[in-house]
């Protein structure tokens, strides 16, 4: 059966991060410090950046990174993840992830500038450009991922809009053992979540908190 996933970096003091995205900081200033101990993990270098050779953390971190990639069949993303806000007036701009992006399947980018020509690119991802509810979108991915899951990959605002749809499944909190002060907050208008979902913790030896709520 086909599950909605979430996985989401956040701070002790339940920050995202800060700032606006810009193509020399697509994901938002402090980023870098939030996801450390993810980037640090031997499966995000052999997945995202293609390092065979055996180096990178592993335990409990790369135990969760590995199961971030598993069973996906299709992604939803918000255009700032896409990277649309980078060059938004280039028609070849194919966004920030390269010419081999590290999803291999059908993701469905939500932007109020579609409709755009769908993007093929290597390794069998295909970018396909939406401006229609969540509720819509979904329910095409969800017939894409055929039986697989959906995992809404962000960033903060197309995720805050899937949980505030009562959409997800199985969100994954990585809080990482900082704390930021300022940001976009993730739990604003999202109280009560732990009485829909069953809430499981572990704590990494990076000093990174993995909660899972699940239904």
């Amino acid at each position: 059966m086909t599950r909605v996933r979430i996985d989401l970096f956040l701070s002790l003091d339940g920050y995202v991060a800060s700032a606006e995205p810009s193509p020399d900081s697509p994901m938002g200033a402090d980023w870098e410090r939030l996801t450390a101990a993810y980037t640090a993990t031997r499966t995000f270098r052999s997945m995202v950046f293609g390092d065979t050779g055996g180096a990178g953390t592993t335990g409990v971190d790369d135990k969760y990174a590995s199961a971030f990639f598993e069973g996906i069949g299709s992604e939803v993303m918000g255009a700032g993840m896409f990277g649309l806000h980078s060059f938004p007036d280039d028609p070849n701009w194919k966004g920030w992830w390269g010419d081999q992006p590290p999803f291999h399947t059908p993701v469905y980018v939500l932007t109020h500038t579609a409709p755009r020509p769908s993007i093929p690119m290597e390794g069998g991802t295909v970018f396909h450009f939406r401006d229609d509810s969540v509720e819509a979108v979904l329910a095409e991915a969800t017939e894409a991922a055929g039986g697989r899951d959906v995992r809404v990959g962000g960033g903060i605002g197309t995720a805050r809009e899937f949980l505030l749809a009562g959409l997800v499944d199985h969100l994954h909190l990585m809080i990482a053992p900082v704390i930021l002060g300022r940001g976009t907050r993730l739990w604003d208008d999202l109280g009560g979540l732990e009485s829909t979902h069953a809430i499981m913790t572990e704590v990494a030896e990076s000093g990174t908190i993995h909660v899972n709520f699940t239904r």
